[in-house]
């Protein structure tokens, strides 16, 4: 493996299963509460923040398994840039997760899910 501390690669593991059950419980929330409260103009911006909550998560978990791969493959060394991109993915991936538990905590909680 190309360069990647072991606890670089715990920290991104850890960060894609964080990211996994974000993923499934904004799911869960969105579908929780439309089938309460069905498709009403009071909902319809909880919805949308919780679809959002999940393709941010998407994204995040897609790009930080895809950068882990492209850096894994490089011998001896992967390139600066890319090892740049990974940290930087890490950084973003750990605020998607901890704003999206809020978004999905606050929405479970304000329409009684």
């Amino acid at each position: 493996m190309a360069e990647i501390p072991p606890e670089t690669i715990a920290k991104i593991l850890e960060l894609i299963g964080r990211l996994s059950i974000l993923i499934d419980r904004s799911s869960a929330a969105e579908l929780a509460i439309f089938n309460t409260y069905g498709e009403i103009e009071e909902v319809a911006y909880v919805l949308e923040q919780l679809d959002n909550t999940k393709e941010r998560g998407i994204a995040s978990y897609t790009r930080l398994s895809s950068l882990l791969l492209k850096v894994s493959r490089f011998q001896p060394s992967a390139p600066m840039a890319m090892v740049e991109m990974l940290a930087q993915s890490i950084e973003i991936a750990e605020a998607i997760v901890d704003a999206g538990e809020a978004t999905v905590k606050e929405s479970k909680s304000d329409w009684n899910i």
